[in-house]
């Protein structure tokens, strides 16, 4: 049995991931429990509280046959306030993997990017080959993550692949998390009896991808799809503006509220829409559309 290592696997996509891949193989799974969850994992799963940028991370990358590459901070908003911090995690904890995984047997290294690489659009829908040009610390340090993966691919021979989601959301995103999704927190709010809050007109769009169909993708990956060294966007091509967001949130509640404006949030990107092509032409497919991955949170 093939042993893999599922970095963040207490977070939302890893958390799915152990779920569909812990009967096929051997999982290990490494967090911090930055996030305050504690494990709760299946008892064929092992479990591993320790930093990405640790010495024996490292060394746990190089005894694996596969490393699925989750653990970042997230959080758009703590870059712009801490980039350091937010560089120290996913530059250097991304690297110390890297590293790691070259002096091993690895048959494939996947990383999580996002869509925050591309930064404002120059162009819609965004394709793997729109200029990057991050607009906050958090996006700069994903795409230097994709680059040092390019690298080893190019330099070394690991087999890396990257995929850039973008905005994910499911039931196991944490609404009291204060750099939880827009989803989350618009749902939040409602079950506390507070209105939406939309930060600027509500005119941005994004394109809101459920965590299944992401862990879909991975799971292609991890079979073999895809060539390594590539980057891969996932997402659904679709585009959803946020007040409409908020409106369908909203009409699953059954609720009459008036949606509550705010100030734009810096460095927060105007428009966003994926191109999925390439990702479609390894088999890829979104299954999931946004207002059944809504009644599936809410309930």
């Amino acid at each position: 049995m093939k042993k893999v290592l599922i970095t963040g696997g207490i977070g939302q996509v890893g958390s799915y991931l152990v779920d569909i891949m812990h009967d096929s193989y051997e999982v290990t799974v490494l967090d911090n429990l930055s996030s305050g969850k504690e494990p709760d994992l299946p008892s064929n799963v092992s479990f591993v509280k320790d930093d990405i940028r640790s010495s024996d991370a490292r060394e746990l990358a190089s005894q694996n046959d596969i490393i699925i590459h989750t653990a970042a901070q997230i959080s758009v908003a703590r870059s712009m306030s801490e980039p350091l911090f937010d560089a120290d995690n996913n530059v250097f904890g991304t690297l110390n993997l890297l590293e790691g995984a070259r002096s091993g047997d690895i048959e494939r290294f996947v990383y999580i990017s996002s869509a925050a690489v591309y930064g404002n659009p120059q162009y819609l829908p965004i394709d793997e080959k729109h200029p990057q040009d991050p607009m906050s610390p958090y996006g700069a340090s994903k795409l230097c993550g994709e680059k040092y993966c390019s690298m080893y691919h190019h330099a070394y021979g690991l087999p890396t692949v990257s995929i850039r989601p973008f905005n994910i959301y499911s039931p196991r995103q944490d609404p009291s998390n204060p750099y939880s999704g827009v989803i989350s927190k618009f749902i939040g709010r409602l079950r506390e009896g507070l209105p939406p809050v939309i930060f600027g007109d509500g005119s941005n769009t994004r394109d809101f991808v459920s965590a299944h169909d992401v862990v879909d993708m991975i799971t292609l990956l991890v079979s073999g799809a895809g060539k390594d060294g590539n980057v891969y966007n996932v997402g659904t091509g679709m585009v959803t503006r946020i007040d409409e967001l908020a409106q369908i949130v909203l009409d699953i509640f059954d609720s009459s509220m008036d949606i509550e404006y705010k100030d734009p949030m810096p460095g927060d990107i105007k428009h966003s829409s994926s191109c999925i092509t390439k990702a479609k032409g390894i088999g890829f497919e979104p299954k999931i559309d946004l207002y059944k991955g809504l009644e599936e949170i809410i309930g």
